[in-house]
């Protein structure tokens, strides 16, 4: 992936990184030699949704979260090696988290841009 600045969307856009990783309870060691490429998070009528994606070593990560009433995020920083066709394939063909017209375009473009 070509350096680009990080996208941090819905709950994330004003606390960025920082907020990410403090809804995770994620330590800042978890994104040693990572970039973040798309991060977001909703919270809305006591549940939320998580999604983000990095770059690592030349592969891509993905992290979903996902909660109730009762928790957060915390415990829920479990990244999965991801492949980029299929993650444009779910966005393009396939199903895709909940309220996530935002988090698709900034995904795909971000791919998309990196072929």
């Amino acid at each position: 992936m070509s350096e680009r600045r990080p996208i941090y969307l819905h709950d994330w856009s004003e606390s960025g990184e920082a907020g990410m990783l403090s809804d995770f309870q994620a330590s800042p060691d978890v994104l040693s030699g990572a970039t973040v490429i798309v991060a977001s998070y909703t919270y809305e009528n006591y549940s939320g949704d998580a999604y983000v994606l990095f770059e690592r070593d030349g592969k891509l990560f993905e992290v979903h979260g996902g909660h109730c009433s009762c928790y957060g995020l915390e415990g829920q920083w479990e990244p999965e090696e991801a492949d980029r066709d299929a993650i444009i394939h779910r966005i393009t063909k396939g199903t895709w988290h909940a309220d996530a017209v935002a988090v698709k375009g900034a995904v795909l473009a971000a791919l998309q841009a990196a072929a």
